[in-house]
């Protein structure tokens, strides 16, 4: 194009210079900004693997069956979240959420007889009171998390064992109160399920809208505006999916149908993680420190109030999970795995797409992370593999979600 002084300029359109999407959702993939994509392509093939296996695992009520299932793992993981992104962790975790569901279920006993919310709040509050001394411990003497969890691990397994034996029960407490029993076994009713299904795909829809326009209209890198309308035709799609599901009759005997309460659950406990990570101040200074501690520091965040934040959320977090925990069995027993329950949290948020060196991650992650767990142990159950190939296939998927995650790291860092 030419000037009115005869200068010849070049004009280029916005989409020459703009990369293909594929192009730049691969550069996306491989510097780890993108890394739902390949979880979500890995879930999707272990789903298409067991379904061709066993024909009931696409079922109504497996499928219901398998995110309950999943609640554990992806509460956990967001417990754990908290801490890996800041480069932290918490060995005890699982120990901590069984402590709550305890004090949850004595309380609720006879004996006590507490009112539920009452009984629900001290069980959190117990977790929580636990996470803020650990953190508070490890902050003030600087001592290793691993370390100071994993002397939690112990410790708290046998405060487990004390409590639960004291009662004379025989090492099992079961619940006996309605509300904290339906949990897990109580069921939204089919029109109840059409209702928070519509509000929280209205809440996440408006979220991803409103996060690309914020982008675009800042002048940051962001996908195209059609990419934007396919993510959110996605995510409707997949949500009344869902609801098809969970209100299709999975009852033999009686009529079953509706969304289980720990649905909702898993709902409250992710948009108020991704709120707080997203919208607040603490959120990004946990970002912040978790990607280089010392450059937060001299920025003027005060890192210890924050870590220490950190380690109380992660508390209130495994209290949830522990309620959960205690629903699903039906009670509480001295005989609860919480190491491996610590072991299979970080797999999850890993698998999911937490870093375990600090600084990236999404409490979302959690919920694809603690999905892959649920289903390797549901798809395998119903092919009637043995306990050994699960620990051996999830460990393998673990494995390469580490991997992912280094080979990120060195592409951020070469950059």
């Amino acid at each position: 194009m030419t000037s009115s002084d005869g200068t010849v300029t070049e004009v280029r359109s916005e989409s020459a210079d703009a990369p293909g999407v594929f192009e730049s959702l691969w550069r996306k993939v491989r510097s780890g900004e993108a890394s739902l994509l390949p979880i979500l392509l890995g879930l999707a093939v272990l789903v298409i693997y067991f379904q061709v296996r066993n024909s009931v695992f696409l079922s109504a009520g497996n499928l219901t069956n398998l995110f309950v299932q999943a609640t554990i793992f992806i509460l956990l993981a967001m417990a754990e979240t908290w801490l890996l992104l800041l480069g932290e962790i918490d060995l005890s975790v699982g120990y901590v959420a069984a402590l709550g569901a305890t004090t949850a279920v004595i309380l609720l006993d006879a004996q006590f007889h507490w009112p539920w919310y009452l009984a629900l709040l001290a069980a959190i509050a117990v977790t929580t009171s636990i996470g803020v001394l650990q953190g508070f411990i490890i902050i003030k003497l600087r001592l290793p998390s691993f370390i100071v969890t994993l002397a939690g691990l112990l410790g708290w397994e046998g405060v487990l064992i004390f409590f639960v034996d004291r009662q004379g029960t025989g090492g099992t407490i079961p619940v006996q109160e309605k509300v904290l029993y339906d949990l897990v076994n109580g069921n939204l009713s089919p029109l109840a399920t059409w209702i928070f299904t519509a509000a929280s795909l209205a809440i996440f829809c408006w979220s991803i809208l409103r996060k690309d326009q914020s982008r675009r209209a800042s002048g940051l890198e962001s996908v195209p505006f059609a990419v934007t309308i396919m993510k959110v035709a996605a995510l409707v799609v997949a949500g009344i999916i869902l609801v098809l599901i969970f209100n299709t009759n999975r009852g033999t005997f009686t009529v079953l149908r509706g969304m289980p309460y720990a649905i909702p659950v898993d709902f409250v406990m992710l948009t108020a993680g991704g709120f707080i990570l997203t919208r607040t101040k603490a959120g990004r200074y946990i970002y912040a420190i978790g990607g280089n501690p010392e450059a937060a520091r001299r920025a003027g965040i005060n890192v210890d109030r924050y870590r220490l934040l950190a380690f109380s959320l992660t508390g209130v977090t495994a209290g949830v999970a522990g309620l959960i925990y205690a629903s699903r069995l039906g009670g509480i027993s001295d005989g609860v795995d919480g190491g491996n329950l610590v072991l299979l949290a970080v797999a999850s948020a890993v698998i999911g797409g937490t870093s375990l060196f600090g600084g990236r991650g999404k409490i979302i992650h959690a919920v694809i992370g603690g999905m892959v767990i649920a289903s390797i142990y549901n798809g395998m159950a119903l092919i009637n593999m043995s306990a050994a190939t699960q620990f051996i296939a999830t460990a393998l998927v673990l494995l390469v979600a580490v991997a992912m995650d280094s080979v990120a790291r060195r592409s951020t860092a070469s950059r």
